[in-house]
Order: structure tokens, then sequence, then C-alpha cells
């Protein structure tokens, strides 16, 4: 018996350390955004254009390969709720891609940051879920950091580019709260249609094949990084609890920032920094403290389900394992 405990806790661990090393890849997979749309020369449609092509067709292909690995017990069917988060994705997605293009890469990742409190806020309006207090007050140290933030695009001339950042923002917690609400449409799938339906769009309305051979690798590149951090997240947030992949999930911010500053030269203004610190202090604590609430539930769960025994002095298992424990999020 302590052996199979034993080998049970090592199992647990090492599985543990699968999730939050993919996990934490997949965060610096999606912090090359920024500096990849701005290293094209191409506009923001032509670069989702193929951004979806390429990436579509990798997790397509994932999706296969899961869909197989489980016997094909996954139903690749959208539904109108599958299509509705494919467009609302498309439709983010442009917005995200073109606010790099007007303002700093810092700008984007910082306001995106507080996409989790945008969510619950628009879930308290739209669906009347709780509101926790710790939310409450981090989303308002958020919303001044941003503030500070955007205040500053009046002189710097980037305005345009927060504003989309704040649009794109938005429709990403718009998103979701429709991933939550759509529990049974295939959301991976989705988002693989999502790409493709950015090559469609882009294939109308742009020149796509007008565009130079270092673009071309650049843009390859870019699509195989978004499916590969697309993937990677998938697979580690599997391993660890919710609030723990959002942590590891938050060091994307710095990560974009400082990719800019070393491939791009780029230095963020004294209103971009000082804002973004305050939106960054707000997010860590917020995330920290839920990362503390799940270990804290965690550790009382595997309590509650061990005994000691009386005639061996070891810990034996109760033979009635738990539930995992809820995924806590903003909304919680």
């Amino acid at each position: 018996m302590p052996e199979k405990l034993a080998k049970g806790t090592a199992d647990a661990t090492a599985e543990r350390m699968l999730g939050v090393v993919l996990v934490s890849a997949s965060a610096v997979a999606f912090a090359l955004t920024g500096v990849l749309t701005k290293s094209i020369h191409a506009d923001p449609l032509t670069i989702t254009c193929w951004r979806g092509f390429f990436g579509s067709i990798l997790i397509a292909l994932y999706v296969l390969w899961r869909r197989r690995r489980s016997g094909g017990r996954e139903s690749l069917r959208l539904g109108w709720r599958g299509w509705l988060l494919a467009v609302e994705g498309a439709a983010a997605s442009i917005a995200f891609i073109a606010a790099f293009k007007y303002t700093y890469v810092a700008n984007v990742a910082v306001i995106y940051a507080t996409s989790p409190f945008i969510a619950a806020l628009l879930a308290l309006l739209l669906v009347r879920e709780k509101f926790r207090l710790q939310t409450m007050l981090a989303a308002a140290v958020s919303l001044c950091g941003v503030g500070v933030m955007v205040g500053g695009g009046f002189d710097s001339g980037h305005l345009f580019g927060d504003g989309l950042a704040l649009l794109m923002t938005t429709g990403s917690a718009l998103y979701m709260i429709m991933v939550r609400a759509f529990r049974d449409s295939p959301v991976v799938w989705a988002g693989a249609v999502s790409a493709f339906l950015l090559f469609v769009l882009g294939w109308f309305v742009t020149d796509p094949v007008a565009v130079s051979t270092r673009d071309m690798v650049l843009l390859a590149t870019f699509g195989c990084s978004f499916a590969l951090a697309s993937i990677l997240w998938t697979e580690g947030s599997r391993l660890i609890p919710a609030a723990e992949s959002g942590l590891l999930g938050s060091a994307e911010v710095p990560f974009a920032i400082l990719f800019a500053l070393l491939f791009l030269g780029e230095f963020p203004p004294l209103a971009s920094i000082v804002g973004g610190a305050i939106v960054l202090c707000a997010v860590f604590a917020h995330a920290a403290r839920d990362w503390s609430r799940a270990k804290s539930t965690r550790s009382q769960i595997f309590f509650a389900v061990t005994e000691p025994s009386l005639d061996s002095g070891i810990v034996r298992s109760t033979g009635h394992p738990p539930s995992p424990p809820k995924p806590l999020d903003p909304s919680d």
C-alpha cells in the first residue's frame, strides 16, 4: 500500500510538472504575436488571412488526432452555437492583430490582460453571475491602469490602437462567457473553423498572394506559433488546476513586452509603463490569490479522503476519491 501511494503521488507530481511546462511554453509562444505582427509588412487582414490558413490546418490535425485517440467519441458538429463562437472569435482576432499595428505591443498585451475582469463584469450584466469582491477590487485597479495608459495615447498618437485593443479585449471576454455557456460545443474545433474563416475573408477582401518571400516565411511562422500555443495550452490546462493555468498564462504579458524590447527595440512611454505596472499588479495579485485558494482546497480534500491506519501507522485511502475541485475563475 505505501508503494502504491508513493507511486500515485509521483505520477501526480510528474503530471502537474508537465502541465506547468506546457502552459508556460504556450505563454511564451502567445507572447510572440506582437513581435511577429509588427515584423510583417502586410496589412492586418492579410496577416490574419495567412495566420488563419496555417493555424487552422495544424489545429484541425490536432483535433482529429485527439478524436481518433478517444475512439471518435468527440463530436465535430458545431451547430449554431459553435458557428457563433467561430465568427465572434474571428472578429476579435482581426481587432487583435490590427491593434498591434497602431500602438505599442506593451499596451495591447497589458490591456488584454484585463479580459478576465471584463468577462466577470459582462457575466454579471448578462447572466447575473456572482461577482467576487476580490475580482471587483482587482478590476477597479486594472481599470485605473488602463485609464492611465489610454490617456497617454492622446499625446503619443496611439489612441486608435489602444481603442482597438479595448475592443478586442471586450470581444475576448465575451468569447469566454460564450465558451462557458456553450459547454457542449467543440471549442477547439470552433477555433480551427474560426481561423479558416479569417483565411476565406482575407482571400476575398485583400490580395494575400502579393506578399514578399520574407513576409510569407514570417506568416507561416506566425500561423504555426499560434497553433502550437493553442495546442500547448489545451493539453497543459488539462493537467493542472484552472487557477494555476491562469497564473502561468499571465506570464504572456511580461514576455510580450520583453520580446518587443529585444527584437523591435520598442520601449513604451512613461504612461504605458505606469499604467501597465498598475494592471499587472492587479492581475498577478488576483491570479496568485486564486492559486493560493485552489492549493488550500486541494490540501483540504487530500486530508479529507485519507485516514491513519491504526494497525500499521501508515496513511490509507478511504477508497472514495473526491471529484476534482471546481475550477476557479473571476466570476466565482
